[in-house]
């Protein structure tokens, strides 16, 4: 059966998040009803992550196999068509080998999380963006933020119900962006690493607004990091302003002339 590459862009407000589940929406749901609309009895799809509850996407990955030898284009647009109107789109699709799996065959994942501080409700943002109403500082957090990088036990910052075989991981990249706004400041937390632990973002996340808030230290952190307590974290941030921006490959699958 030929295999296809979708790259997949979503709101997750609407979604209990990507994985299928018996009574709630979900992302994977929607994406295999709109594959049935096109071959009834199209098996289901894996996925590079699996995002949470109200976590949203600009470069989720995912593979279907497919009965008929589809156009890339063509099949991305009959997606979309089926897709409406629920918050998902295929941004891109590409025929890959047979053995290529969206999940196992990746090299990294990219999360970006974005934090909005100013004292008045986000409006434009509403759902997009995590809001504090204090200020912050970056230098801070970008120091608590290095203090994270490199190979570690992450159990302080690792959900109680992750799933994972072991909570040690190698932490890529952990870079604080920061500027302003007509009201306000936006901060942008980018994170970079061949696989996550569940929640770790968001409680890296949470703990570094401590840093820029000035309850915590950056040696806060380290030494959060190192007793390797679930207790030690600071709070975990909400999911609205996490996305998963996109997943690395030995090669990019929509960077050929196939791809569209």
């Amino acid at each position: 059966m030929p295999r296809y590459a979708l790259l997949i862009e979503y709101h997750g407000a609407p979604f209990a998040g990507w994985q299928r589940q018996k009574d709630h929406p979900s992302v994977q749901a929607a994406v295999e009803a709109a594959l049935r609309r096109l071959e009834p009895d199209c098996p289901g799809i894996g996925a590079a992550g699996r995002t949470d509850a109200g976590v949203h996407a600009t470069g989720q990955v995912a593979h279907c196999d497919m009965a008929k030898d589809w156009d890339p284009f063509r099949l991305s647009e009959a997606l979309n068509h089926h897709l409406k109107p629920a918050p998902v789109a295929i941004l891109k699709a590409a025929r890959v080998a047979e053995d290529w799996h969206a999940r196992f065959s990746a090299l990294e994942r990219r999360y970006t999380f974005r934090l909005v501080s100013r004292r008045a409700p986000l409006v434009h943002d509403a759902g997009l963006a995590w809001r504090v109403g204090h200020a912050l500082d970056p230098d801070a957090m970008q120091a608590g933020a290095d203090r994270l990088l490199g190979r570690h036990d992450f159990t302080t910052f690792r959900s109680t119900m992750c799933q994972a075989d072991s909570p040690v991981k190698t932490l890529d990249e952990a870079r604080v962006e920061s500027f302003e706004l007509s009201h306000g400041r936006e901060f942008r937390f980018h994170f970079r690493a061949r696989s996550f632990l569940h929640n770790q973002v968001r409680s890296f996340v949470g703990t570094l607004e401590r840093v820029g808030a000035g309850a915590w230290t950056p040696e806060d952190v380290t030494t959060a990091l190192a007793a390797r307590d679930r207790a030690a974290c600071g709070p975990v941030c909400p999911p609205e302003g996490l996305y998963l921006t996109g997943v690395g490959y030995p090669e990019d699958p929509f960077a050929t002339p196939a791809a569209t």
